[in-house]
């Protein structure tokens, strides 16, 4: 995503921390944000979460991953250690992002994880465009769930992520597991 979008989209979220007493810059301000008062903690998640994936959705950056080629890139290296690190539950790779579902045996796991696709991908797809430099945001966000109803928001949320963002097929590569019975825990990244 380009500078000013990542700027001005950092900006607004952090004056609405600091609206509610909130140093965007604390450690612990995840844990702050979390014991909110519910209905401040559905504005939050309205306004950090849902602007952000709107601003991702509107298309900014290059787009690689739009290439079918790149996009295999990512699926094939999100499916290599399919149960036996993780177990993959669900992923879109849209353009410039990708949402993914997927169990791990912990956080620390998924971390690792994370990291080692990124690094992964990153490596592959640079070579694939002649370039070098980063290639993924350095953070992400991931959730962990707690509820069968958590679980099914976010498949659909990944399934529904390239209709939403106005997506032709072939613009995009999903791929959902059949399950019977949602896994819990789960963690989301």
């Amino acid at each position: 995503m380009p500078k000013q979008v990542l700027d001005q989209w950092f900006e607004e979220r952090n004056r609405w921390l600091l609206a509610h007493g909130i140093d965007p810059g604390a450690s612990n301000g995840r844990d702050q944000l979390i014991r909110l008062h519910r209905q401040e903690s559905k504005e939050s998640l309205d306004r950090l979460w849902n602007r952000w994936h709107d601003a991702l959705d509107a298309g900014h950056g290059a787009c690689v991953l739009r290439r079918p080629e790149i996009a295999r890139i990512v699926a094939d290296s999100l499916l290599h250690f399919d149960q036996q690190r993780y177990v993959m539950l669900d992923f879109v790779i849209m353009p410039n992002h990708a949402h993914l579902l997927a169990s791990f045996p912990d956080e620390n796991a998924m971390l690792e994880q994370c990291e080692s696709w990124k690094h992964f991908t990153a490596t592959q797809i640079n070579r694939k465009l002649g370039r070098k430099g980063r290639f993924w945001q350095q953070d992400a966000f991931d959730h962990l769930m707690r509820t069968e109803e958590q679980f099914q928001y976010l498949r659909r949320y990944i399934a529904d992520n390239p209709i939403k963002a106005g997506l032709r097929p072939g613009e995009f590569l999903h791929y959902s597991k059949p399950i019977s019975i949602a896994p819990t825990p789960s963690r989301g990244a």
